[in-house]
C-alpha cells in the first residue's frame, strides 16, 4: 500500500516549541545570527574588512582593524539600534513571516514580551527589511496565489459596469 502524500494545506515548519529549544538564551541566538549573516567568516560591516578582533565593548564585541571602528552583529541590519535581544529578533522575525496576514503589534508585544511600541517598531524594521528593493521585480518566475485568479476575459466579469476592456485578460 502506498503512503499519501500531505494536501496543500501541509507546510513543513517549526513549531514555537521547536524555536525556542533553537534559542535557549542570546549565546545561541547570537551565534545563529553570527552564521547567518557572516557565513564565510567575519567581516565588518562598515568597510568589509577581514581583519577583525574580538572587543571588550559591552554592545559592540567586535573590533575592525582597517576602518577602526566598533560593531556587531546587528549592525547595518534591520536590528540596528535597537536594544531588543537577538532572541525576541528572532522569534518576532519567526511569527511575523509565518501567520498569514502578518501579526498584531499588540500580540507581537505580548510573545515577545516587549512593550507594544517597540513591537511596532520591530515589524516595521522586519517588513523594511524584506521589501524588494526599487527597480526589483518582487516576483520572479510562476507566482501563485491561493484561491485567487487575476486577468480573464472582460465579459466573463462580475461587474460589467466598471472599465472598458483593453484586451483579453486586462481592463480598467
Amino acid at each position: 500500500m502506498t503512503k499519501k502524500a500531505p494536501g496543500k494545506a501541509y507546510q513543513k515548519g517549526i513549531s514555537i516549541i521547536e524555536l525556542n529549544d533553537m534559542f535557549p538564551d542570546e549565546k545561541t541566538a547570537t551565534k545563529w545570527f553570527e552564521d547567518v549573516i557572516w557565513p564565510n567568516g567575519r567581516h565588518c560591516p562598515k568597510c568589509g574588512g577581514l581583519r577583525t578582533r574580538e572587543a571588550s565593548h559591552k554592545y559592540m564585541p567586535y573590533w575592525c582593524t582597517d576602518c577602526r571602528s566598533y560593531f556587531s552583529v546587528k549592525t547595518n541590519t534591520a536590528m540596528q539600534s535597537s536594544n531588543v535581544s537577538l532572541r525576541q529578533w528572532a522569534i518576532a522575525i519567526y511569527l511575523c513571516l509565518t501567520n498569514l496576514k502578518s501579526v498584531s503589534s499588540i500580540k507581537l508585544s505580548r510573545d515577545v514580551k516587549v512593550s507594544q511600541p517597540t513591537a511596532w517598531f520591530m515589524m516595521q524594521r522586519i517588513r523594511e527589511a524584506w521589501a524588494c528593493d526599487e527597480g526589483q521585480d518582487p516576483f520572479d518566475g510562476t507566482v501563485e496565489f491561493d484561491e485567487t485568479y487575476v486577468g480573464g476575459v472582460r465579459k466573463n466579469s462580475r461587474t460589467r459596469s466598471a472599465g472598458k476592456p483593453r484586451d483579453a485578460g486586462r481592463w480598467t
